[in-house]
């Protein structure tokens, strides 16, 4: 089978297009012929050495597929073979066959795409997670969105629509912002990290927000938990900036406001029951068409560098998916 293959690590440049064989499921495990992979800012960080988790050279990067169930594990019971499903991978995705365990694996309806499934599964599982489990997002609050037209960004514009609470998309360009705009925020604003305390406290009349979701760290983020409101919560969920920042912590004391980390990839590793219950509420979604998966593009297994670095020099709307 073809994959794309990282054997040194670095940019998007050093991805190799090749046959590559990956074997049979083991304990545990599902093999799927992949039809459609999601592609995420993580696999950015995966390929230059630099995320949470690293595995071995070579691999292919990839944290999602959708697809059709080839081969089971010995002591897996749940799936058989034909098997419509949607998985997450954490790597290995970008291939016509990947290797996904059982316990983050997901059979998908009848009336869901394979196209939509893997244009949500990263993203907006990772919304769900931050909104409902952590954040605990109520009706009638307002969320505040730093980055949000990418990936994760559309999608807490979304969910936190469905939940009922006033969303404020904040992005930097107009362009950007109309696309924020289109996906039902309530407030767009175009900040910088000089305006953006002041922005976001105008637009909650100085009260504050009640939950900061934040997948862009650096300088923003200071300025941003300066405008949280009393008893706020601060989703720290990623550092698309490049930059991991610090906060005085007098800030989160004064406010009586959390700090509160979403790292998706830790839930479903540790947590597959309560995951399975999150992808089958996005699944629900998609089904009733309550969720519209936003595609940016839609690009070839063999061009993934390009999608990759689509995603480093920050051009996407939404969500790019490989097609293999």
């Amino acid at each position: 089978m073809k994959a794309i293959l990282v054997e040194e690590l670095g940019g998007p440049d050093k991805l190799v297009y090749r046959d590559h064989e990956i074997g049979e499921p083991g304990p545990g495990q599902v093999k799927i012929s992949v039809k459609y992979a999601g592609v995420n800012f993580p696999d950015i960080l995966i390929i230059r050495g630099k995320y949470q988790f690293q595995p071995d050279l070579p691999f292919s990067p990839g944290g999602e597929v959708a697809g059709v169930i080839k081969a089971v594990g010995s002591d897996v019971t749940e799936f058989n073979p034909g098997d419509r499903v949607v998985s997450g991978t954490s790597w290995g995705g970008f291939a016509e066959e990947a290797l996904g365990f059982a316990a983050n694996t997901q059979k998908l309806p009848d009336t869901v795409s394979f196209k939509d499934a893997a244009a949500v599964l990263m993203t907006h599982g990772t919304v769900i997670h931050a909104l409902k489990d952590r954040a605990k997002l109520q009706k009638g609050e307002t969320l505040a969105i730093l980055g949000a037209s990418g990936g994760v960004g559309s999608a807490a514009i979304q969910l936190g629509k469905i939940i009922g609470a006033k969303v404020i998309a904040c992005a930097s360009t107009d362009e950007k912002l109309s696309f924020c705009k289109e996906l039902g925020a309530d407030e767009v604003f175009k900040y910088n990290p000089g305006n953006i305390k002041q922005g976001l406290k105008d637009l909650t009349d100085g009260r504050g927000v009640d939950v900061i979701f934040d997948a862009v760290g650096g300088d923003y983020t200071e300025q941003a938990f300066r405008a949280i409101a009393p008893m706020g919560r601060f989703l720290v969920v990623g550092f698309a900036s490049g930059y991991v920042p610090k906060i005085p912590m007098n800030l989160p004391l004064l406010k009586s406001a959390s700090l509160t980390g979403v790292f998706w990839g830790n839930f479903f590793r540790n947590y597959p029951e309560e995951n399975k219950v999150n992808i089958q509420r996005l699944l629900e979604m998609l089904s009733s068409h309550k969720l519209r998966p936003m595609i940016d593009s839609e690009i070839p297994l063999s061009k993934s560098a390009e999608a990759l670095k689509k995603i480093e020099n920050r051009q996407v709307l939404g969500k790019i998916i490989l097609k293999t």
